[in-house]
């Protein structure tokens, strides 16, 4: 099928006389995915095919109906233009077979935003959190005056101030559905709201004696009514709360110290990090511990999961099922097509998670293992932040030496640093399609890396004070950002 490619024009006997001395050809290489698993058998390919032969190849060899555009690796360097501008051939023997490491890119593509086109003004106080509902139709941000606000999208103006916290509101959190968001403060108060009316859904959610780092709900294919969400406390405690009956369903105690990010698998487990320098792992149905995962020096400040993009959109994909709604589709199969999109991200159950700390390493661990992948180090100060890309291929982590450190997501393997930020970067968010990572930083500024190029691809100056809160819409139309200068902005390209 792909023969044709490469027919060669026939050459005369004098042309090959004149021809002078070359190295090989021809190369025998397996083209083999980022997993290990072989495309097909050795082929002969001639050693100067193109990327975009490469494509075809792959292609053809899986027998994709539809075409996936793929990236090409030999010995970790990607092939950018042609095979033998990646290969020495002089010290490459022909004799041996080359592994070509495929990688599918994303078949759709988000643009780098370049400019703000709205600046929010409504809260009183700093802006703390901000997130985009899973279909990227609604934004909310929470601040230190107390309130969320719910902006309209459309109009790029406020839609509802949601009144009821008595203390800075720490986090918000959108349920699967987009049916629901939650915000916790200082006090250590969860609310839940209607983004359609900006009313409090049910009664106040308390039971924390301290402030609340982070939320987490129930992933849709276990619970298509979105009625749990998980809390972590700075008591030590994390919390399974039922939002319709308004009260705790379980207390997940065993941390000594402050809990600092919580995290809602979707093999019915739950992740927790604490101050106490510690990770732990609980089964979500009854809060038995499972796992203690020690390593870090001082405490961890933050865990991301593999399937994080995944459970945060649910059944769709919220570019390649923009059209579909969820009204006209019934919840048991919403529910079933939640659970592929699951399995499709986690194909044999076993999560892999990141976690971050103030001793200047992240860890990365499986799920199935007690002892960590792979410690990874090179910051010079403390990670703050750190997220997995939607694809499941790279970390990006935050630091407050300044800089946006890449990384591989199957080993732990460091690819590069973005430096360009004059302070500390506090956030990050990934584009839909994983090309593109966003930080937000106390200089004021966001920045857009490229992944590919690994340069920065667009600085966003405009903040007139340090960047707390950054969101990349998860269908990756827009970018929203909020910080102590009171104002969230709204970024397109």
């Amino acid at each position: 099928m792909y023969q044709n490619l490469f027919k060669k024009p026939r050459m005369t006997d004098a042309k090959v006389e004149e021809a002078p001395p070359s190295g090989p050809h021809t190369v025998q290489a397996r083209l083999i995915s980022d997993t290990g698993e072989e495309a097909g058998p050795p082929i002969d390919l001639p050693s100067g095919i193109s990327v975009e032969q490469l494509g075809l190849i792959c292609n053809a060899l899986l027998k994709n109906e539809d075409p996936t555009p793929y990236l090409f690796f030999v010995n970790e360097d990607e092939i950018k233009q042609t095979l033998d501008k990646t290969l020495d051939l002089k010290t490459i023997d022909t004799e041996n077979v080359i592994d070509i490491v495929y990688q599918p890119q994303a078949v759709f593509k988000v643009r780098p935003v370049t400019r703000c086109t709205s600046s929010m003004p409504g809260h009183a106080e700093a802006v703390v959190s901000i997130g985009f509902s899973p279909d990227g139709q609604h934004l909310a941000s929470g601040s230190g005056d107390t309130t969320v606000r719910l902006w309209d999208l459309n109009t790029e103006t406020p839609h509802f101030t949601c009144s009821g916290h008595k203390q800075w509101v720490l986090c918000v959190s959108w349920s699967p559905d987009g049916k629901k968001l939650a915000s916790a403060c200082k006090a250590g108060v969860i609310l839940i709201w209607d983004p359609e009316t900006g009313k409090q859904i049910g009664r106040p959610l308390t039971g924390h004696k301290k402030w609340i780092n982070g939320l987490s709900w129930q992933p849709y294919h276990m619970d298509p009514e979105c009625r749990k969400v998980a809390s972590a406390g700075a008591d030590g405690d994390a919390k399974i709360w039922d939002t319709v009956l308004g009260h705790c369903l379980m207390t997940i105690a065993g941390h000594a110290m402050s809990v600092t990010s919580v995290r809602w698998g979707g093999s019915g487990l739950i992740f927790t990090s604490s101050k106490d320098r510690t990770v732990k792992m609980w089964r979500a149905a009854d809060g038995v511990l499972c796992k203690t995962f020690t390593g870090h020096a001082h405490w961890v400040n933050y865990i991301a999961l593999s399937t994080d993009y995944v459970l945060r959109t649910g059944p769709f994909h919220p570019i390649m099922d923009r059209r579909k709604k969820y009204t006209d589709i019934p919840k048991e199969e919403l529910k079933e097509m939640a659970q592929q999109r699951f399995n499709k991200a986690c194909p044999d159950g076993v999560e892999s998670f990141v976690s971050c700390s103030d001793d200047f390493t992240l860890y990365l661990w499986r799920s199935n293992q007690s002892k960590c992948v792979q410690r990874m180090t090179g910051h010079q100060n403390v990670v703050n932040d750190v997220k997995y890309s939607p694809d499941v291929k790279y970390i990006a982590s935050a630091s407050f030496d300044k800089s946006v450190r890449l990384w591989r997501a199957q080993d732990g393997g460091f690819i590069a640093t973005f430096r360009g930020h004059v302070q500390a970067v506090y956030t990050l968010a990934w584009s839909a399609d994983s090309r593109l990572v966003l930080s937000g930083s106390k200089d004021s500024t966001l920045k857009v890396w490229s992944v590919a190029t690994k340069k920065l691809a667009q600085e966003l100056p405009g903040h007139a004070d340090e960047v707390f809160g950054v969101d990349w819409a998860p269908d990756g139309s827009k970018v929203a950002s909020g910080g102590k200068d009171k104002v969230v902005k709204l970024w397109q390209y």
